[in-house]
């Protein structure tokens, strides 16, 4: 055993037989029984194990609670007389009870000690399956780009002289736009980042649901301002708590994807429902729909087939990982299905202590 435990545990020991003592004293005097105290060094046995490692000390208090009562509580006082009539038996019994409650106590601290290393051995086992999957979903989402922006520099380069400007301009516009979404997969990454930065977890703050809805929207329309969003969330004031540039991140990330791998031009649905413990956000496209065969692992880093994509330069991979990190962050859920027009994700915010107050006016969204 190491020094500094050592002398924990020698230090808690003497803390609680002194503390035991003390009090035994005050209760004998006032009753003159020696059943409450017995109580008292079978309580300061316990504290001991709880508070101390392994079964040694536990012990070791047990025996010395024996002494104690029998050197100062029992007659004859200050004397050591194991002989008298009964009392070697209600020792013996002390003895054993006191030794057992200290060896069960220890026992139970030991199983709570080994369920929690398998708790964060799982939570450990949890963020690198993430972390395995943001990989695989980076390999394909941010090398696609990379090689469709580098063919284009090349075709302007090396054919310069045979391009019109039509075929230039559509080029560059091709460039700006895989570069527009590279930036996007790194401020996803960024947002991620925050996150496992963070040890304790991330810190959230009542924030109003239009002003984040608001934002999200604004920041959406600076990227594609020629896509339609249908809006629709409750007139009264809500206040969720939550990382707000991180759920403006979710929000942007479920409408892109609705845009880019619906693949029907429709205008796409955001909508909020509120109760009395979670808000509700919904996100509803009216296009393919999701693969049945990625329903469950949609979060996971997987893209869709080619096929399926509107866009098969752009995968969900990326985003919608980090959407999951970001609402499991939250201790909210995100799942996604098939409706009989298209696709819905959906993610949950926890209200805590913070609830909606009515407004006197309202105003339609």
């Amino acid at each position: 055993m190491k020094k500094p435990v050592l002398l924990h545990d020698i230090q808690v020991t003497l803390f609680f037989l002194a503390a035991a003592t003390i009090l035994s004293s005050v209760f004998f005097v006032l009753s003159h029984n020696a059943a409450n105290v017995a109580i008292i060094y079978v309580l300061a046995t316990v504290f001991v194990a709880r508070n101390t490692s392994r079964y040694v000390p536990g012990i070791v208090t047990a025996f010395l609670s024996v002494i104690f009562i029998n050197f100062v509580f029992t007659y004859p006082y200050l004397e050591l007389n194991f002989s008298l009539d009964g009392y070697p038996v209600t020792f013996l019994g002390m003895m054993i009870i006191a030794s057992l409650t200290s060896t069960l106590t220890t026992h139970l601290k030991e199983q709570g000690r080994i369920l929690k290393e398998r708790e964060h051995m799982l939570i450990e086992a949890e963020k690198e399956k993430m972390r395995a999957n943001l990989l695989r979903a980076i390999s394909h989402d941010l090398r696609t780009p990379l090689t469709s922006i580098i063919g284009a520099a090349a075709s302007y380069l090396e054919q310069d002289a045979q391009l019109s400007q039509a075929d230039k301009a559509k080029l560059v516009e091709l460039i700006s736009e895989d570069a527009q979404w590279l930036l996007h997969m790194v401020e996803n990454l960024l947002s991620v980042t925050r996150i496992n930065d963070q040890t304790v977890g991330i810190k959230t703050t009542p924030e109003p649901l239009e002003e984040i809805v608001s934002c999200a929207l604004s920041r959406f329309h600076k990227r594609l301002p020629e896509y339609k969003i249908n809006t629709k969330i409750p007139d009264e004031l809500i206040m969720i708590p939550m990382d707000a540039t991180l759920i403006e991140q979710v929000l942007i990330n479920l409408l892109e994807n609705a845009v880019y791998h619906g693949g029907s031009g429709m205008p796409v649905e955001l909508y909020v429902t509120v109760d009395e413990h979670q808000a509700r956000f919904c996100v509803r496209d009216y296009g393919l729909g999701l693969d049945p065969q990625i329903l469950d692992s949609v979060f996971d880093g997987c893209t869709p087939t080619p096929s399926r994509s509107s866009d098969s330069r752009k995968g969900m991979g990326i985003g919608l990982s980090i959407c999951k990190t970001i609402i499991n962050a939250h201790h909210g859920q995100i799942f996604a299905k098939n409706h009989s027009e298209g696709a819905e994700f959906t993610f949950t915010l926890p209200l805590g202590e913070h609830t909606y107050e009515p407004e006197t006016d309202s105003s339609d969204h």
